[in-house]
């Protein structure tokens, strides 16, 4: 014969269930509640820095915006100068271009203050006031915030629009780091420095240097050619192929030879 059910077993069972049930949901509360003091403490402890940190960094991103905007836009109205002087320089309104170009050439470290230098100085020569190109000329190759190419451009212009005047040693000691193949300079620089050598009666040093210029395929021809009459004026053959001289067919060997062109210094 079955027994009946234990009814009382079956209550306390779901009435432990219920304790249960009713324990975690009381925890979840707690936990939830020391959660939220947590975070309440937390932001009472650093709420204040944390909003700062974050409008400073919100200020520090609109600064910079408006600073690299502001950079921009300077940039923009001085290349705008910069074209205006040339247009005005190409007119042969030096005045006009001077105007343009006196605040542009002021400024320091930026490549378009280098080259209203650079241009102011041309039109000084072109105005015959060499003692001013020489000292726009000098101020670009030592302003190290320049770039190398217009530093480098200028130190040759100097020399150049000086070499009267310089000791001969002080042109090699300036230019000899530009007088070097390869360098973009090295055709002008070279000359320089070969007619230096010449001043000091250095041929064995000239003569090679002028046959180097020569050789050169990136130089300009008309440059070329006075480097390899000088070469050949000190005794260095400085033709590689005996057919060719600057790129023009030598005269057939049976036919009349024309006298060749003096040597020009």
């Amino acid at each position: 014969m079955a027994l009946p059910p234990d009814r009382s077993q079956s209550t306390t069972d779901k009435r432990a269930q219920r304790q249960a049930a009713e324990q975690n949901v009381f925890m979840r509360e707690v936990d939830d509640a020391l959660r939220q003091d947590e975070m309440e403490g937390f932001f009472k402890r650093f709420g204040l820095p944390i909003i700062a940190i974050v409008v400073l960094g919100l200020l520090a991103l609109a600064g910079y915006l408006w600073w690299d905007h502001s950079r921009k836009q300077a940039v923009n109205e001085r290349a705008e100068k910069l074209i205006q002087a040339i247009d005005e320089v190409e007119a042969n309104n030096l005045t006009a271009a001077e105007k343009h170009l006196t605040p542009l050439a002021a400024e320091k470290g930026d490549a378009n203050a280098a080259a209203a230098k650079l241009m102011r100085a041309g039109i000084a020569l072109r105005q015959k006031r060499n003692a001013d190109a020489v000292k726009l000329f000098a101020e670009v190759a030592a302003d190290k915030d320049a770039p190398k190419p217009y530093r480098d451009l200028a130190l040759v212009r100097e020399v150049a629009t000086n070499f009267d005047v310089m000791d001969p040693q002080q042109v090699v000691d300036r230019l000899k780091p530009l007088a070097v193949p390869g360098n973009p300079w090295f055709g002008n620089a070279g000359e320089l420095v070969g007619i230096a050598y010449m001043k000091q009666g250095n041929e064995k040093l000239a003569g090679p240097l002028f046959a180097q210029i020569a050789r050169d395929e990136k130089a300009p021809e008309t440059l070329r050619r006075r480097a390899r009459q000088m070469a050949g004026l000190l005794g260095v053959d400085a033709v590689d192929d005996p057919k060719t001289v600057s790129g023009a067919a030598a005269p057939a060997a049976d036919g009349p030879q024309p006298a060749p062109p003096a040597p020009q210094q």
